[in-house]
């Protein structure tokens, strides 16, 4: 039984009683080594009567090997792969190197996030009608690949009936779990600590009971294991506090180990420097070594360790710390060479390869060329933290520099893909050192051999890092200086840093835009590469001269793309022209395009990719006038950058959010997520939502009337460090409106100067309207009647309708002014029904208070002024499930969609049909056609 564990064995109960109850949970035990975290999950499973268990455990050693942890969790569970959705159960299958000819094209793992997804899926098709508890003990040591899929899982979470436990050991290895409800099992008390000792150990002197206690300070493992030792050693024993508890832990397995026959100490070294836990491959390996099978009942008496199966398990992982680690070295590196030779080269590559690197004393290029080969393949199913790993070991064990530089520079390139920065930069820092003593003023070496193109790879990984980190300044640099070295040996590579580059510039100001595209433009790129279409069209949109000449088409430049036969197109370079698309004006395109890109990150697993990609749909969205599709999309989006930690994309969705809140009038929403969006700067750098935000506020205060506030933030955006910006350009109309309402137009005259050429220059209809509107606005009484009327003729009535309200509102007022009160009816009513139907309230309150003064009626706010969703009291997450259902999705597309399970997709629609009054999905079109 646990003694003193009836808090920890109540919280327990509680998770497990939520699933059995169709509510799914995630607890992380944490703690140091032996305080009882996997007997509280022993107690777990004990409790979880009725319920499907699927167990797994990280192993120290195992580290380096991508989904090796999730392989042995899931192994159970992989009967029901076939039941995914194809995309999860593509990348659920290649991540664990199972993919086939039947999985079809596009097979790629994609990202953890991805597979994560396929684990959600996984878990809750294995789970079948009933709960199920997912336990994974030593979660600390996870490869990082698992740990990220099983966390972007529990992260989402909600109504499978799936309970997470994990249990991970401070101090050691990392398993950062924010956001995930943590227990912390406290020390024994001595009451709890004396009834263990009476329960486990054999009867002792008082003077040895007390030292026990003393020394284990409450720890369960300390209680156990202890007193042999403390016997042995009698009064020369370690003076209590005098070595960390784990330590003192070790040398008590220690201890007992080395009183074990030399045969027996040998096959638990193997046992403890393997990496699969498997008998046979133990017994292969130590058979070359003099021990065998007939030596592991010792062990086994010893308590030390245990046969499952084929299974080989040591009772603590302390135990097999303290036999690995406490080893001769010779003995060390014998154990390993045996456990390599003993791997199959062509089933177990991976593990070969590791085994014969850490028996490697020296530079051994075939060593070196063996984990190269592992760390591909662990990059090709995404497992970068895995594959740098891979490419560090072996420049270390290079012995041709020219090898070692390009392991190095790999290595670099797979920290900054796994998100791990600091690591990326020091391995780059450490391949420009070599590059540099190897002749870095001679061009060449474009595959990583030395030379200027080696020392741009090393500047491309850093100023990524820097841009990731949010120092635009010097990311610029570092992108446009290594652009400039790979110009001659690899244009493609210096034209993709000078898109980035062009990213960058864009939170500098209009002048490095201009000059980083011109240094884009001078590249000689090879007629068929992918990167050519989308540097010309960047060259032509925002290039010096750019405002004289026709816009590209952003749609045709990506289809030229997609076309080149030079190489596959990098999405993330098509990402860029969503952005460029709208800062042209070309709204529906760039919409259109951001739809084709989400679906195929979708499909392949570019998670990461998605929140990018999402905001400027949103964007689009926005500028289209629809607010409820926008707030879709951003939600959508923002919990994956929050998932993903890409702050950056959180203060610019963030931003997004704040303005559709203004739109609605809703302040305290609205300044809420300006907060958040100006968060996310740093140090000098302005926080990346900062332009969105100073419209939402400005947009906020107008709506409500405020004028001298929306002007004092709208005039923000007119500044040259902003005003390049997509939001700024949109923004002018409402800083017209704002300084005409307060008397001083000239406010605007500059932004409205540069509105009007860029307006212009779009050709957009949608864009002639909004000058018309401002120039009614700025004109003299007698002239802005035309004004008004060129701007309504100029709308289409069947997009951007608030834009279009706002118009009518205008117009209304003017004609009211004017004594026209008939005709402004007209104007006002339109311009209410319109923004009531958008939920734009504090517009709409304008517009009944305008429409009452010319006479007409006034009614109050129509009931149901705002979205159905929204008017039903529907959850954000209730509000995305019944929208897509209602075009149609079936659950597992939606699930797919939001990164939920079908399950949970199921559970939402059920609560939200008596919300809005409905009994089945077929109903749901005519809510939300």
């Amino acid at each position: 039984m646990l003694h003193g564990r009836d808090g920890e064995a109540a919280e327990l109960r509680a998770l497990l009683d939520g699933a059995r109850a169709g509510r799914s949970g995630v607890l992380v035990l944490r703690g140091e080594a032996g305080i009882g975290k996997t007997a509280l999950l022993e107690e777990a499973v004990a409790a979880a009567a009725g319920m499907t268990v699927v167990r797994g455990s990280g192993v120290e050693f195992e580290a380096e090997l991508p989904f090796a942890g999730l392989q042995l969790l899931l192994r159970p569970a992989m009967g029901a792969v076939d039941a995914l959705p194809g995309p999860q159960r593509r990348a659920l299958r290649a991540a664990f190197g199972l993919a086939g000819e039947g999985d079809g094209a596009g097979a790629g793992a994609g990202e953890p996030m991805f597979v994560g997804l396929a684990v959600l899926s996984l878990l809750s098709e294995h789970a079948g009608d009933g709960p199920l508890l997912c336990v994974v003990d030593d979660a600390q040591w996870l490869d990082r690949a698992s740990a990220d899929a099983l966390l972007f899982a529990a992260r989402r979470l909600d109504a499978e009936g799936v309970a997470m436990l994990f249990a991970a050991r401070d101090g050691e290895g990392a398993f950062t779990a924010p956001g995930l409800a943590e227990l912390r099992p406290a020390p024994l008390d001595e009451a709890a600590a004396l009834a263990l000792l009476a329960e486990r150990q054999a009867p002792m002197a008082e003077a040895l009971r007390g030292r026990v206690l003393a020394e284990a300070q409450g720890n369960p493992l300390a209680l156990l294991e202890l007193p042999a030792g403390l016997r042995e050693s009698a009064a020369t024993a370690v003076v209590p506090g005098s070595l960390p508890l784990t330590s003192r832990l070790q040398l008590a397995f220690h201890g007992r180990v080395s009183h074990l026959p030399r045969a027996t100490q040998t096959l638990l070294l193997v046992a403890a420097a393997d990496h699969t836990g498997e008998l046979g491959t133990v017994l292969r390996a130590a058979a070359g070594l003099g021990a065998d099978v007939a030596d592991l009942p010792p062990a086994q008496e010893a308590g030390l360790v245990a046969v499952e199966g084929t299974a080989l398990r040591f009772r603590h992982p302390l135990v097999r710390a303290s036999i690995h680690q406490r080893a001769p070295l010779p003995e060390r590196i014998a154990a390993h060479r045996a456990l390599a030779q003993a791997a199959d080269p062509d089933r177990d590559p991976d593990h070969r390869a590791w085994h014969l690197a850490a028996a490697a004393t020296g530079p051994d290029e075939a060593v070196a060329a063996a984990l190269e080969h592992t760390a591909g393949r662990a990059r090709e199913r995404s497992g970068h933290t895995a594959a740098a790993s891979a490419y560090d070991r072996a420049a270390r064990l290079s012995t041709d520099p020219a090898g070692r530089l390009r392991r190095l520079l790999q290595a670099a390139e797979s920290a900054t893909e796994a998100g791990e920065l600091p690591r990326a930069r020091a391995f780059a820092e450490e391949a420009a050192r070599l590059a540099a003593r190897a002749g870095a003023g001679t061009t060449g070496g474009g595959s990583g051999g030395g030379g200027d193109a080696a020392v741009a790879r090393t500047l491309h990984v850093r100023g990524l890092a820097d841009f990731l980190e949010g120092d635009f300044p010097g990311a610029h640099r570092l992108l446009t200086e290594g652009a400039a070295l790979a110009a001659t040996a690899d244009p493609a590579r210096a034209a993709r840093m000078l898109v980035q580059a062009t990213h960058t510039a864009w939170y500098l100001g209009a002048e490095e835009v201009v000059a980083t595209v011109e240094r884009l433009d001078a590249l000689r790129l090879p007629p068929d590469a992918p990167i050519r279409p989308v540097a010309r069209f960047l060259v032509a949109a925002l290039g010096a001269g750019a405002a004289v000449r026709v816009p590209p088409a952003v749609g045709e430049a990506a289809a030229a793309a997609r076309a080149a036969r030079g190489g596959r197109v990098d999405p993330r370079d098509l990402v860029m022209l969503c952005g460029v698309g709208l800062a042209l004006g070309q709204d529906a395109q760039a919409h259109e395009l951001t739809s084709q890109l989400a679906a195929e990150s979708r499909e392949s697993g570019g998670v990461g990719r998605l929140t990018t990609i999402m905001f400027f749909r949103a964007e689009a969205e926005i500028f289209d006038g629809r607010y409820d599709a926008a707030a879709t999309t951003v939600l959508e989006a923002l919990r994956i950058a929050e998932d993903t930690g890409q702050r950056q994309w959180v203060s610019q969705l963030s931003s997004a959010l704040a303005h559709v809140a203004a739109v609605r009038g809703d302040e305290q929403e609205c300044r809420r997520r300006v907060d958040a969006a100006l968060a996310g700067g740093s140090g000098a750098a302005m926080a990346p939502g900062a332009p969105w935000a100073y419209w939402s506020q400005g947009l906020l205060e107008l709506g409500l009337g405020r004028a001298q506030a929306a002007l004092e933030r709208l005039a923000l955006l007119g500044e040259e460090s902003v005003r390049h910006h997509i939001c700024a350009t949109r923004s002018v109309p409402d800083l017209v409106e704002a300084a005409v309402r307060l008397g001083v137009p000239e406010r605007a005259d500059a932004s409205f100067g540069r509105f009007q050429a860029w307006a212009a220059r779009s050709g957009q209809g949608w864009a002639a309207a909004l000058v018309a509107r401002c120039r009614a606005l700025r004109a003299p009484e007698a002239d802005a009647e035309a004004y008004y009327r060129d701007a309504l003729a100029a709308h289409d009535p069947h997009r951007r309708a608030m834009e279009s309200a706002r118009t009518s509102l205008l117009y209304g007022e003017w004609l009211r002014r004017a004594r026209r009160k008939s005709e402004a009816r007209v104007q006002l009513r339109a311009a209410l029904d319109t923004f009531e139907r958008l939920g734009a309230a504090p517009w709409a309150e304008r517009a009944r208070g305008e429409l009452g003064a010319a006479g007409g009626a006034a009614p109050e706010a129509a009931r149901a002024a705002g979205p159905v969703d929204a008017e039903a009291g529907l959850t954000p997450q209730e509000s995305q499930i019944v929208r897509l259902a209602a075009e149609g999705l079936s659950n597992k597309d939606i699930a797919a969609r939001l990164f939920l399970s079908p399950r949970t997709v199921g559970y939402h629609l059920y609560k939200a049909y008596p919300k809005l009054g409905v009994v089945s999905r077929g109903e749901l079109a005519g809510l939300f056609g």
